[in-house]
């Protein structure tokens, strides 16, 4: 005899229906409960399969923004680096213009008294 709801079986008798057809009825919702119990059963551990895979996405990405934020943090520093060194290699080239600017207006101031001179004599 197969598996079978007895207060369904009863409330189907109480309602009228013949017995075997109670009892066929009782079966068929016995085996119905059975096939989605199954299913419950299935979907949870699917879902609990998907909570653990989100864990494990989750933690990868943590890993992965971690490694990022290093690698920028590396980045960076290198960057302040060598904007370090540019400004030094522009002061230096500031200063050499300086001095050039210097030596020109002596070497323009020179040459206008040794015209001068020269022109009047």
């Amino acid at each position: 005899m197969a598996l079978q709801l007895g207060a369904t079986r009863a409330a189907f008798i109480a309602a009228g229906v013949p017995e075997d057809k109670a009892a066929a009825a009782s079966e068929e919702l016995a085996s119905y409960q059975s096939q989605f119990s199954g299913l419950r059963e299935e979907m949870q551990q699917g879902f609990a399969r998907v909570d653990r895979e989100f864990v494990q996405v989750r933690s990868e990405m943590q890993q992965g923004f971690a490694r990022v934020d290093r690698e920028f943090a590396q980045v960076r520093s290198e960057m302040r680096q060598g904007f370090a060194l540019v400004d030094q290699k522009f002061a230096k080239v500031r200063g050499d213009i300086n001095l050039l600017r210097w030596m020109t207006a002596t070497n323009i101031a020179l040459t206008a008294g040794v015209l001068f001179r020269i022109l009047t004599h």
